[in-house]
């Protein structure tokens, strides 16, 4: 019994011992720790408000902090300090104070200031307690005052600036850069007039670096940069152009101003002018903090997950003034040699070369997977695409001679043949490895077509089955379609111009439709011998003036929307019915997207070559043709671009070879352009002119030839005959369902 009672108490002596030592172990450890245990603040002159934070033990070093416009508050955090207030907020309602959350989190506490509206704050240690000062930025006492970038650590003796330079950067910016010779350079900064005064407290500056720097060449808003020395400080003044807006930072011994346009926030919105940074702006002021904090605390405020690798170690001086928090982040991580990839909400950090050994890895990892992964065999049957066609974009390959439309021409086809033309031969398609970026299979994968059932064969690793599948829901897609009708006239000049009088534009006259007439007294005089168009702004005016005794051939163009062309077939029936012209044809034709459509209309010329004593006289035909080509490109927005090539052919004046042969040259006039019209408008082109003067006289000899007199026994019968090759082109885009948009 008296063994079992000796047993018991030294098992109660270990357990009391052991709660001993932990208990001291627990007061060593809170003993090692900070607290915040008081919270005052006061009503200064100014409009200043004073905020006494009293701590357990002194401070080493200035809190980091940042501050946050939207919503308006102040966030400093205190390493290794709990709270030891015995509570979380502490209400204040005094001047731009609303309140302050004191939030403890592991190890660290960070104090909350929320604000009213925006405000300056200033930081300041004596002994165990941190004194916060906020200034209302609206008052007029303040009106002109920046908070002071950076204080001077005490007792570090003189600074100096080692060099200044200045670059633009890749969003047009000017980029100030002061090399400091440490990191705890005092620095103030304010904007003087319509520049940017810089102040580098107790601080140094050689002879070779006082100097006006003119910038103005480098594009940028900064025109100028003055650096001088005044007594034991450096002034830096920044001049700028126009409305400007600034940033600056400062990571370990750089101190960079950033100086870029102001632009209007809802003219950034505009599709391609998105800025590279978007993020909310902050405030940062480290002195000799971790990398980890930093990144911590680019955490809290963004409410993203960062996630650092064990290799990312050391320590920061950093210093920001209303950066947008990813630019913030970018600043961070290029000071320390590392680098980010985002994956939704999680950021990873690591080094450089670390990621990329990572990447790489991962590479090869697939790489060799695809080496090893077996082979499946799938076929898609497609509905649009033609499967050699397919088989060679899976491949990576140049499509065959003749996959994208043959070379035509109005020449071309006049002969009967197709220039340049080249059969496509279906080669076999080696499937070895093919070093070629725009190869969709594997090194090992393979494409075989069937052209009967349009079938395409891929035999390749399940994954990249997948992505051919995608791939062929984006190519096996029917082609758009446009219906192209044609209105081929010969008018004679009279008709040319009157029509361009009709189809005048008044802008403004009818909103949406561009169809104006022109007035009684510009009709009348489009109608003159002098081609005079009147005071009305037309749009058309086809027919040239005359130069010297003839007139050589002209382009004009004019679109117009005409709806469902019943007022230009008025027109043309007008112009058959009053004996000044004829319709040649007019044609209809349906045509794939950027497939080239042909409309010819001719004759065949006899030429009659004479016989000799030996051989009969032989006959061969030459071809007069009228040639229409038009090859459309539709576009996104429903306009078509069509390139276009007018070909006319007319019999010459016959040349007499003797022995009755006889021989007619071909006349040839040809009109090739390109224009972009909108679905459903109308091109007029008119390109093909002619012109034919006729001037005989019939008189007495002798008496014919007496000056003024002669006029009575003669007769003087003058013809100028102008006639000109109307082309109206309208296309109609072809919907799916074959009816026009």
């Amino acid at each position: 019994m008296k063994t079992k009672i000796v047993q018991i108490s030294h098992r109660l002596a270990i357990y009391v011992a052991m709660m001993l030592v932990m208990l001291l172990n627990i007061q060593l450890a809170n003993a090692d720790i900070n607290s915040v245990d008081t919270v005052d603040f006061s009503t200064l002159e100014g409009g200043k408000l004073l905020v006494k934070v009293g701590l357990k033990q002194n401070l080493q070093n200035t809190p980091a902090g940042f501050t946050v416009n939207n919503p308006p508050r102040v966030a400093l955090d205190l390493a290794n300090t709990a709270n030891g207030l015995g509570k979380n907020t502490v209400n204040v309602n005094q001047g731009p104070l609303r309140s302050i959350n004191v939030v403890q989190a592991g190890d660290r506490t960070r104090l909350v200031l929320n604000l009213a509206k925006p405000a300056q704050y200033e930081t300041r240690i004596d002994g165990n307690a941190l004194f916060i000062t906020l200034q209302d930025s609206d008052s007029q006492s303040t009106s002109n005052v920046t908070p002071r970038f950076a204080e001077a650590a005490t007792g570090n003796g003189k600074h100096s600036i080692k060099d200044i330079d200045f670059r633009r950067g890749a969003g047009g910016e000017g980029r100030v850069i002061a090399t400091l010779s440490d990191s705890s350079t005092g620095i103030d900064i304010r904007k003087q007039g319509n520049g940017l005064s810089v102040d580098f407290m107790g601080t140094d500056i050689a002879h070779s670096l006082q100097r006006r720097l003119d910038v103005t060449d480098f594009g940028t808003p900064v025109q100028f940069v003055e650096t001088v020395g005044r007594g034991n400080n450096v002034k830096m003044t920044i001049t700028p152009k126009g409305d400007y807006e600034y940033s600056a930072y400062q990571a370990d011994n750089q101190f960079i101003i950033e100086v870029r346009a102001k632009v209007d926030e809802t003219a950034g919105k505009v599709a391609g002018s998105k800025p590279k940074y978007v993020g909310e702006k902050l405030s940062l002021n480290f002195q000799n903090v971790e990398v980890r904090s930093v990144l911590q605390v680019i955490a809290d405020f963004t409410g993203k997950n960062i996630i650092t690798s064990d290799t990312v170690t050391g320590n920061l001086t950093l210093r920001l003034k209303d950066v947008p928090w990813d630019q913030a982040l970018d600043i961070i991580l290029q000071s320390k040699g590392l680098d980010k990839r985002e994956n939704g909400n999680v950021i990873w950090v690591a080094p450089k070369d670390e990621l990329l050994a990572k990447e790489e890895n991962e590479l090869k990892s697939r790489q060799n997977m695809e080496a090893l992964e077996p082979l499946v065999v799938r076929q898609y049957q497609l509905n649009y695409k033609k499967a050699d066609q397919a088989s060679r974009v899976l491949l990576g390959l140049p499509p065959l001679a003749g996959d994208n439309g043959e070379d035509v021409s109005c020449s071309a086809q006049a002969q009967g043949v197709k220039a340049d033309k080249v059969v496509a031969t279906a080669a076999p398609i080696a499937t070895t490895t093919i070093a070629n970026p725009n190869r969709i299979l594997s090194a090992r994968g393979s494409a075989t077509s069937e052209s009967q059932t349009n079938t395409l064969i891929v035999n390749d690793i399940p994954s990249k089955q997948a992505e051919v599948a995608e791939m062929l829901k984006l190519i096996d897609t029917p082609a758009k379609q446009v219906m192209i009708e044609a209105r081929v006239v010969v008018a004679n000049d009279t008709f040319s111009r009157q029509l361009g009088a009709r189809f005048g534009v008044q802008q403004g006259a009818l909103a949406g439709n561009r169809i104006g007439y022109a007035s009684t007294a510009a009709n009348a005089s489009a109608t003159t011998t002098s081609g005079a168009t009147g005071t009305a702004p037309f749009n058309v005016d086809l027919p040239a003036a005359d130069v010297g005794n003839g007139t050589p051939a002209t382009f004009g163009l004019s679109l117009f929307n005409l709806g469902s062309g019943a007022l230009l077939s008025l027109e043309l029936s007008a112009l058959e019915a009053d004996n000044r012209g004829k319709i040649i044809s007019s044609p209809r034709i349906i045509t794939a997207n950027q497939k080239p459509a042909v409309i010819l209309q001719g004759v065949q010329i006899p030429n009659v070559t004479p016989g000799t004593s030996t051989s009969p006289a032989t006959v061969t035909f030459k071809d007069a043709f009228l040639c229409l080509l038009v090859n459309p490109q539709i576009l996104n927005n429903d306009s078509v671009i069509l390139t276009v090539e007018v070909q006319k052919d007319a019999q010459g004046t016959a040349v007499n070879l003797g022995s009755g042969g006889v021989a007619y040259p071909i006349d040839t006039k040809r009109v090739k352009t390109q224009i972009r019209i909108n679905n459903g408008e109308t091109a007029v082109l008119g390109g093909i002119y002619e012109q034919q003067t006729i001037n005989n006289v019939s008189r007495v000899p002798f008496l014919g030839e007496i000056p003024v007199l002669g006029n009575l026994f003669k007769t003087t019968n003058k013809q100028n005959v102008k006639t000109e090759l109307l082309v109206f082109l309208t296309p109609r885009i072809v919907k799916e369902d074959l009816s026009f948009k």
